[in-house]
């Protein structure tokens, strides 16, 4: 009975797995076509690129780097106390955006030779080891953000509309917000360009 259970288990965590690494691969392909960047960085795996991806929701809702950093919690925090000036964790932010950079730099602080010269430079200006891990941290936050803000690979270039020919007359151009004349309107009701505003 005991043999029968476990086999049974054995079995079904061998399906699991089979099913974790097919995911893993239709994730890395899906990473490497929209943002394939991602990948080249050292630390910064599938599973990571999708979580920088995902949770920060397009890039361009941050107004800047700064803005970028308060989200991730990687912004520090000043805790001076008389002439020793220091910094503690920030807590706040998106904690998953905070784990995906915590791994790229742990990552990179065992594997990458700059990245070993960088936090040997912050400890010798007095930071702690948690000191200059956060340092790196907020470092990594500006590279990753700047990653982020270029286009995505499998982003479609918009199609160029072809102007109609104006027989010598300027052509009019016109704010995309602003409603043309000539739109249809639903009789009896509002313009049909306020209509798809409101949704």
């Amino acid at each position: 009975m005991g043999v029968r259970v476990a086999r049974e288990q054995i079995a079904q965590l061998r399906s699991l797995n089979r099913h974790i690494d097919q995911l893993h691969r239709e994730l890395a392909e899906l990473v490497a076509a929209h943002r394939p960047k991602l990948l080249t960085e050292q630390g910064c795996g599938a599973l990571v690129a999708a979580i920088l991806i995902g949770h920060t929701a397009g890039n361009e809702r941050f107004r800047s780097e700064a803005a970028f950093a308060q989200q991730t919690g990687t912004a520090p925090i000043p805790c001076s106390s008389g002439r020793r000036t220091q910094h503690r964790l920030n807590r706040n932010g998106d904690r998953q955006l905070n784990h995906a950079l915590h791994i790229i730099a742990v990552t990179r602080a065992q594997r990458d030779p700059a990245t070993k010269r960088y936090l040997a430079r912050k400890q010798a200006e007095g930071k702690t080891t948690k000191g200059a891990l956060r340092c790196l941290k907020r470092h990594l936050a500006r590279h990753f953000h700047q990653l982020l803000a270029e286009p995505p690979a499998d982003q479609s270039q918009p199609v160029q509309p072809k102007l109609a020919p104006t027989n010598g007359k300027p052509t009019e151009i016109r704010d995309r917000r602003e409603p043309h004349p000539d739109a249809i309107r639903i009789q009896g009701g509002p313009h049909i360009s306020a209509c798809l505003n409101t949704h």
